[in-house]
């Protein structure tokens, strides 16, 4: 569906003309690239990077590992692919406040570059990586984008992220294996990068702790001055860019102080020592490239082109002159330049459109379709700016100026498409040419494809109790198209269709176990969709096979009446219902009445909730009060920012260590020692032996409590190899009457992928007697 007007009006607020003119012109008065790389969605350079491209009219591009799957959601609950298809349209959203071409290492979600979770060591990445598999695609995406400048956003030393450790590691080889003819990693012509940089800043803080400092400073790219059109500073347009990353909480407000700017140290260069700049020793002007005259009048209409800002007319006329001149020299100038005038030729097209003031959009009638679906197609555009609008439809797909039909073997939507270019928009597109040249537009809303077959359970995943009688599992079909739906069943199991519900039912006999059940329709596999609709990224549609896993464990339940607060990042309280336990979720209305805790034994309160809730901070004498008069007060892993306050968030004094690095175990095999075997956490209802922490996905636990009141006894120790064992992952303490236990586990990260320690754990956690 189009765009609300409201919408719009927003979104026209956030361009304006003169502004948008300005930033498209900076970049022609450079032909040279500076390539950031990272391992994760955030972890681009925002604010350097703002300051390289509107200042210093440097051209940008990123590299980035992986799409974040394995990180925090402060948005949501979506975790690991469905976390890694927002996080991809989002780092596509923040590139393009900065003009930045963005390419991924990761192709898909199911490719091994994947953010498995934290790691502290760059080693264990790159074996889990693959590092064939890594440095393959890195030379790749060199030799595509063929920047002069490489320069990491981190350092390779303890203390830092294991993947940000991997992608720095991997720039200094990769500066050799794209200059390598005999490289059989990529069939493309080689390429050579003229420099490497490294930050000269250290990259400790909340997360990381660098055990070593920075190189030493051979270059500072300055933070001085502020964008003449819009007044704002660098650093604060580079948080323009970081505000996108909204599922990790990004954009920080930048005041009007002088930025002292970013310092970075000279690895090796092939073109000579830096005087002053990051761009020395390499072609800046078009003229630089060549003798030729067209090259010569080219720098000079782009010159004018600058020179005659705000003058729209006379901005246009000088970028055409100067599109001419370089499509002439196209013929003449040697292979290894030609990437750096079709850039160009890209970039001052878009100049000749902003500069016309075409006012140009297109938008469908519908945003998601399905293969060989017609929609209508509607343009808009200033007729007095001489400019012609069309659709650029992806290969199979057909239409006009009136509407679209989808491809008849359309692929479902790319939830990781490999690279993105503001100059160049995904198909389909909007092309605009005005005097002859041609320039792109995105769709204001991008539709997406949906899979032909397709089928969406009411629950993808679900436990099956064995301590308890019944052996079935009721769910519904609640989207599907044409076909007989029927599962994939191991022998002795049966369903029992009624219209789109079905019963499951498992042997009396069934063992322990994961159970997964492809579903079909006609006997053809189906696919089940997720779409994201969040307002500060387009649409995003997720297709898989439609399965449903069912988990056979063996939990007895807690003797309790469960409130559970949550903050929107996690889903534990639906996953104790689907266990059986007696569960209310309280809502601001709940926790606004005279006694909100009444009539529960326990009291559960989800990751990120002091943050998320607003609400809860300010119920928390009472929530104390409650704890100290006999209740069970459990709460799950939070964030030293997460309004977790040491001395007044927790009944008695519990700190959470910082950075998180030095406060949490990555290896989800870690050993497990029980402190104390006895406690009844550990043994009441269910008794948590060694079986309980096999298969734990991704890692055991972070944000650690580092110190605590000594009413808390520590029941778990573990340590990742090489390092002193943890003993804040799991603390209980008697308060008055009751009990507070604190979690930091990722017991709920565990429940999604159906781990049973994390389920049997869980129940005992939340038992109101001891």
């Amino acid at each position: 569906m189009p765009l609300t007007q409201p919408d719009r009006i927003a979104r026209d607020l956030a361009q304006p003309l003169m502004l948008t003119l300005w930033r498209a012109l900076q970049p022609l008065r450079s032909v040279t690239t500076f390539m950031n790389t990272g391992a994760h969605p955030d972890d681009e350079t925002s604010t350097m990077l703002a300051a390289l491209t509107f200042r210093d009219g440097v051209n940008l591009s990123y590299i980035c590992a992986n799409r974040g799957e394995g990180g925090q959601n402060d948005i949501g609950s979506e975790v690991t692919e469905d976390l890694g298809t927002l996080r991809t349209a989002e780092m596509e959203r923040a590139a393009d406040v900065l003009d930045m071409r963005l390419y991924w290492l990761s192709e898909s979600p199911g490719d091994s570059i994947f953010d498995f979770g934290f790691s502290k060591s760059g080693v264990e990445t790159m074996g889990k990586w693959g590092r064939a598999r890594t440095l393959a695609r890195f030379v790749d995406l060199v030799r595509t984008d063929r920047p002069d400048i490489i320069c990491p956003t981190f350092l390779d030393i303890p203390g830092q992220h294991g993947h940000h450790r991997a992608m720095t590691e991997a720039a200094h080889l990769v500066m050799d294996l794209a200059a390598d003819p005999g490289f059989d990693g990529s069939d493309l012509p080689p390429w050579q990068v003229a420099k490497l940089y490294l930050p000269a800043w250290s990259g400790a803080g909340g997360s990381y702790d660098d055990e070593l400092p920075p190189p030493k400073e051979t270059l500072r790219i300055g933070g001085e001055g502020h964008e003449p059109v819009s007044g704002w500073p660098w650093p604060r347009i580079g948080q323009h860019s970081r505000w996108f990353h909204k599922t990790q909480g990004m954009g920080h407000w930048t005041g009007a102080a002088p930025h002292p700017g970013w310092p970075l140290h000279l690895v090796r260069s092939e073109v000579g020592a830096d005087r002053s700049a990051v761009t020395d020793g390499l072609p800046m002007r078009l003229d630089d490239l060549g003798d030729g005259p067209d090259l010569k009048a080219a720098s000079r209409a782009i010159d004018a082109a600058l020179s005659a800002f705000p003058d729209r007319a006379a901005v246009q006329s000088n970028a055409l002159d100067a599109h001419a001149a370089i499509t002439a020299a196209l013929d003449t100038i040697i292979p290894e330049h030609h990437h750096r005038l079709t850039r160009k030729q890209a970039q001052l097209a878009r100049v000749i459109r902003i500069a016309a003031n075409t006012d140009a959009r297109g938008w469908l009638a519908d945003d998601v379709l399905i293969p060989g679906q017609t929609t209508a197609l509607h343009l808009e555009y200033n007729p007095q700016a001489g400019a012609t609008l069309s659709p650029d439809l992806p290969e199979g797909w057909s239409g006009d100026a009136s509407h679209i039909t989808a491809g008849p073997d359309a692929p479902p939507s790319d939830p990781y498409p490999d690279r993105h270019d503001p100059l160049h928009p995904a198909r389909p597109r909007l092309a605009v040419t005005v005097a002859g040249t041609r320039s792109y537009l995105p769709l204001e809303v991008p539709p997406l494809v949906l899979p032909t077959a397709r089928a969406t359970l009411s629950r993808d995943a679900v436990v099956l109790n064995l301590a308890a009688p019944d052996r079935g599992v009721t769910l519904d079909l609640t989207a599907r198209t044409e076909g007989t739906p029927g599962f994939d069943l191991p022998p002795g199991w049966g369903q029992t269709w009624d219209g789109n519900r079905v019963r499951i039912t498992a042997p009396d006999d069934l063992a322990p176990g994961l159970y997964d059940l492809p579903l079909t329709l006609d006997g053809r596999p189906a696919q089940t969709t997720h779409l994201f609709r969040y307002d500060h990224i387009a649409p995003r549609l997720r297709s898989f096979p439609t399965r449903l896993r069912i988990r056979a464990l063996t939990v007895t339940l807690p003797e309790a009446r469960i409130a559970y607060i949550g903050g929107g990042n996690d889903r534990v309280g639906d996953w104790l219902a689907a266990l059986g336990c007696d569960v209310t979720a309280l809502t601001p209305a709940h926790l606004a009445a005279s006694a909100p805790f009444a009539g529960f034994d326990t009291v559960l309160v989800g990751v990120f909730a002091f943050r998320f809730r607003p609400d809860l901070l300010d119920t928390l004498p009472a929530l104390h009060e409650w704890t100290r008069a006999g209740g069970n007060l459990v709460t799950l892993y939070h964030r030293p920012g997460d309004n977790w306050d040491p001395d007044a968030t927790p009944p008695e004094r519990l700190q959470i260590g910082s950075p998180s690095l030095r406060w949490r175990v990555t290896d989800e095999a870690a050993e497990v020692t029980h402190l104390t075997p006895d406690h009844p956490l550990l043994t009441t209802p269910n008794r948590i032996g060694a079986q309980d922490w096999n298969g734990w996905h991704k890692e055991r636990g972070l944000y650690f409590a580092k110190s605590w009141d000594e009413v808390y006894t520590p029941l778990l120790s573990m340590a990742d190899p090489d390092e002193a064992p943890h003993k804040g992952a799991l603390l209980s303490a008697r308060i008055g009457q009751g009990r507070h236990t604190h979690c930091a586990l990722i017991v709920h990260h565990q429940m999604e992928k159906l781990t049973p320690g994390a389920f049997r754990l869980m129940a005992n956690l939340l038992h109101s007697t001891d």
